[in-house]
C-alpha cells in the first residue's frame, strides 16, 4: 500500500527523534572513550571532546600493571556470574510453582511476594541480618544477600502462565512427573524469558556498588565498580594516579576514563547475542498477568 502524506510526515519525524535519542546516548560514550585514549596534559587543556586528541594509551597499560584492577575485575565476573546463576535459580523454582492455580495458598504467597515490593525492610535492618548470619566481609553476602528479585519472579510466573496447559496435561498423561515437566517442557520454552530476565540480573550484579562497598572491608574482594568509585573519590590521594609522567600521558582523570571503559566492554559485547531473546521475552511475559 502507498504511504499517505500523513504516514510519511510521520516516518520523517519518528527517524529525527530516534537520531536525536541514539546521539544523546552515544555522545557520553563517545566522549569516554575518546578522554580515556587523549593525553593527560590535552585533558587538563579541555581540549578533549568526541575524539581523542594527543592519542595513547599510556592510561590503558597503568590500569592493566595494576594488580589490584586484575582482582577487582575477577571479583566482579565472579559475583555476576555466580550471583546471576543464584538469581535465576531461585526465580525459576519460586516462579513455575506459583504459575500453578491448583497449588494450596498460591494467591497468598504472592501477595507476601508483591508486598515486598512496597515495603522495602530499609538499609540498617538488612545491615543487622547481613551481620547476624555472619556474612559481613564475605563473598556469599554478596550472592546470598541478593538472591532474588520479586519483580524478576512475577515476570517469570506470568511466563508460565502464558505456556498452554495442555502441554502440561499430556505430559502428565504420558507419564512425567513435575520435575520433568519442569526442566524438559518449561525450561527449553522459557530461554527468550531466562535471557531476558538474566540480563536484569547480570546488568544489576555487574554495575552493583553499593552495598558490595558497604559488606565488603578487604580490598581482594571489592569489585570493579567499587575500585571505580574509589579512583573517582579518592584520585587526589592516590599519588601513583594522580601524578603525570614527564610528558604528561596521563592522568587520574583519565584513568579513571580507561576503567569505565574496560568496565562496561564485557556488557556491551554479550548484549548483542541476547538481543534477540530480551525483545521477546520482555514481550512474552505480558500474555497474562
Amino acid at each position: 500500500m502507498k504511504e499517505t502524506k500523513g504516514e510519511k510526515i510521520f516516518d520523517v519525524i519518528n527517524i529525527v527523534m530516534l537520531t536525536l535519542i541514539a546521539a544523546v546516548t552515544l555522545c557520553p560514550l563517545v566522549y569516554i572513550f575518546a578522554a580515556s585514549l587523549s593525553s593527560g596534559d590535552a585533558y587538563a587543556r579541555g581540549a578533549v571532546m568526541l575524539w581523542p586528541v594527543e592519542a595513547t594509551t599510556a592510561a590503558y597499560k597503568e590500569i592493566l600493571n595494576d594488580s589490584s584492577v586484575w582482582t577487582a575485575y575477577a571479583n566482579t565476573i565472579f559475583y555476576t556470574v555466580a550471583g546471576t546463576a543464584v538469581n535465576l535459580l531461585l526465580t525459576f523454582m519460586g516462579a513455575y510453582p506459583l504459575s500453578k492455580k491448583y497449588l494450596p495458598g498460591a494467591k497468598w504467597i504472592m501477595k507476601f511476594v508483591v508486598l515486598t515490593m512496597w515495603f522495602q525492610p530499609g538499609m540498617i535492618p538488612f545491615y543487622l541480618t547481613i551481620k547476624e548470619y555472619g556474612l559481613l566481609n564475605s563473598r556469599m553476602s554478596i550472592i546470598i544477600g541478593f538472591a532474588i528479585s520479586a519483580y524478576n519472579m512475577m515476570l517469570m510466573k506470568n511466563f508460565f502462565m502464558s505456556v498452554p496447559d495442555s502441554l502440561e496435561e499430556a505430559a502428565k498423561l504420558d507419564g512425567a512427573n513435575d520435575w520433568y515437566i519442569l526442566w524438559k517442557i518449561f525450561l527449553p520454552l522459557s530461554v527468550p524469558a531466562v535471557a531476558t530476565i538474566g540480563l536484569f540480573y547480570g546488568v544489576s550484579r555487574w554495575n552493583g556498588y553499593f552495598w558490595a562497598m558497604i559488606l565488603l572491608k578487604d580490598d581482594v574482594k571489592i569489585p570493579l565498580q567499587v575500585l571505580l568509585k574509589r579512583l573517582i573519590i579518592e584520585a587526589s590521594a592516590r599519588s601513583e594516579y594522580v601524578t603525570l609522567n614527564q610528558e604528561q600521558k596521563f592522568s587520574s582523570e583519565t584513568i579513571i576514563y580507561a576503567t569505565i571503559v574496560i568496565s562496561i566492554l564485557p556488557v556491551m559485547a554479550v548484549y548483542p547475542y541476547i538481543q534477540k531473546y530480551f525483545i521477546k521475552g520482555a514481550l512474552i511475559g505480558a500474555v497474562k498477568g
